[in-house]
């Protein structure tokens, strides 16, 4: 179960490998024309409030989180930052996994993926449990953490012994969560679905493309003093 968890930020480590392929490093192309600030990871270190709210609008509807700083400060103050700054805006839920949990952080510009691929942050230690509606970090194995995270779907008491630490959990729209789009499920070599790596690589380009009927991930608001 952990291994289908870290291979989403395992293949990370293909990412130039595959930019190759599609016509180039991103680390030597030109930024996007529109010189999107999320392409400089540094300016993004923001302390998050103790407690607040993340409002994301699906294309299945509404829901809510609620984080908690003294759960995992490092992590909620990554999620804050990011979702603050718009980088989950018009993302995609590109992993679904039925009876297990919901994953995405794969932005939409495959330029801020390129940025952002190598910006990890030490494991919190945890002190909450995977029960559904917890909201957890992807990672590949010890300080792995980056952008991606995921919505337990059931009580993943397991994956706390891995090091995966809840930063927050469903308040409002489980039944949101519930019906997102699972039919692709698992990507490679376990199934079929959204490959993590060309999805780092390519963006929304390849997602839309393959996987159009996947969740949309329209902008996560943050409500601050909630």
């Amino acid at each position: 179960m952990t291994h289908r968890l870290a291979r989403a930020a395992c293949s990370l480590a293909m990412l130039p490998l595959l930019l190759a392929a599609c016509g180039g490093d991103a680390d030597n192309a030109e930024p996007s024309p529109t010189a999107n600030p999320l392409l400089r990871p540094d300016r993004f270190a923001e302390t998050a409030p103790a407690t607040f709210r993340a409002h994301i609008e699906t294309s299945a509807g509404d829901v809510v989180l609620e984080l908690h700083r003294d759960w995992a400060p490092l992590g909620v103050d990554r999620f804050y930052n990011l979702a603050k700054n718009g980088f989950y805006d018009d993302s995609r839920v590109y992993r679904v996994m039925d009876g297990f949990m919901a994953q995405f952080g794969i932005p939409a510009d495959p330029y801020v993926a390129q940025a952002w691929k190598s910006q990890f942050i030490v494991d919190d230690p945890v002190v909450q449990t995977n029960s559904r509606g917890r909201v957890s970090f992807a990672k590949g194995g010890l300080h792995t953490r980056t952008t991606e995270i995921f919505v337990n779907y059931r009580e993943n008491a397991g994956l706390d012994e891995e090091g995966f630490t809840p930063i927050g959990e469903v308040i409002e729209g489980m039944d949101v969560v519930d019906a997102f789009y699972a039919e692709y499920g698992d990507g490679p070599p376990r199934g079929s679905g959204p490959y993590a790596a060309m999805a780092q690589a390519r963006g929304n380009e390849y997602l839309d493309a393959e996987f159009g009927e996947l969740t949309k991930i329209i902008r996560v608001t943050i409500e601050e003093g909630a």
